[in-house]
C-alpha cells in the first residue's frame, strides 16, 4: 500500500460523520457511548484522536486502541495516562495515509491487549485504516468538532465505503 494523500475534493466529504453521531457534552456522549459498549459488546473499541480517548479512559471505557498525536485542532494537547499494555510510534504527515501507518495499524487490530499508538503528524485519516481492518461489529470511536462524537460499526459494507475513499486518494510515489 503506497502512502496515500488526500485531494481537495474529498475533504468535505470527510467532514461528514462516517458513521453514528452522537450529539452532546462529553459527559452525554460518554454515557450514550458506555451503554451501546454494554449493549453490543463490541469485540474491539478502537479511539482515534486525544480528545475523544481521553474523554474515554476518564470515563472508565477503555478502548483496545488508541490512536493519538498529542494534539487538538492543530494546538499541543498535553499526554494522558491511558492504561495500555503497548506504545508503538507511526509517522503520518497531515492529510496523508503513510505505507508505514497502514502496517502498524493492521497489525496493531490483531494483537490482544490495550496498544496506544502515537502518531508523529496527524492521525484523524487513520479511522479510515483501523476501519479496514477491524473485525465486524467493533466501533472505530472519533470526534466530530463541536458537535460530539462519531462511532462507526465495522461491516462489510462500511468497509467498501472506506475502500472508496482511499482508492480515491492520490497515490504518492517514493522518490
Amino acid at each position: 500500500m503506497p502512502d496515500r494523500v488526500l485531494p481537495d475534493f474529498l475533504r468535505r466529504r470527510l467532514k461528514e460523520p462516517l458513521g453514528t453521531l452522537i450529539r452532546g457534552s462529553p459527559n452525554q456522549t460518554m454515557h450514550r457511548l458506555g451503554r451501546m459498549i454494554e449493549e453490543e459488546r463490541p469485540p474491539k473499541v478502537i479511539a482515534v484522536g486525544d480528545v475523544v480517548s481521553r474523554s474515554m479512559v476518564e470515563h472508565g471505557l477503555q478502548p483496545d486502541i488508541i490512536v493519538v498525536d498529542h494534539r487538538v485542532m492543530r494546538s499541543p494537547s498535553t499526554p494522558f495516562e491511558a492504561g495500555v499494555d503497548r506504545t508503538v510510534r507511526v509517522r503520518n504527515p497531515a492529510g496523508t495515509i503513510t505505507e508505514e501507518a497502514w502496517l502498524v495499524l493492521r497489525d496493531v487490530v490483531r494483537q490482544e491487549g490495550r496498544t496506544r499508538v502515537l502518531v508523529d503528524g496527524e492521525e484523524d485519516l487513520l479511522t479510515l485504516v483501523v476501519g479496514l481492518h477491524a473485525p465486524d461489529g467493533s466501533f472505530v470511536v472519533y470526534g466530530q468538532p463541536h458537535e460530539g462524537i462519531v462511532v462507526v460499526r465495522v461491516t462489510e459494507s462500511k468497509r467498501r465505503m472506506f475502500r472508496q475513499i482511499v482508492n480515491l486518494m492520490e497515490v504518492r510515489s517514493k522518490s
